[in-house]
């Protein structure tokens, strides 16, 4: 089973290679971990980095986590 972000209003969704645990986290403490990648010389996760960017171009709209199996 995958676990991702999908947006109700475009009808997009991303499946960051991660749990559905991570991505809620990465969800509720967005702000917190944009602040820590302005910071960090070797870079984020490729699935926070995935989730961000996912995040980062649906703001405003309805995300929620899914999951496919």
């Amino acid at each position: 089973m995958r676990y991702g972000y999908h947006c109700e209003e475009c009808e997009e969704a991303t499946w960051p290679a991660t749990s559905r645990a991570e991505l809620q986290w990465l969800k509720n403490r967005e702000h917190v971990v944009r602040e820590v990648a302005q910071h960090v010389q070797g870079g984020l996760d490729t699935w926070m980095v995935e989730g961000l960017d996912f995040l980062d171009r649906h703001r405003g709209h309805s995300v929620m986590l899914t999951r496919r199996s």
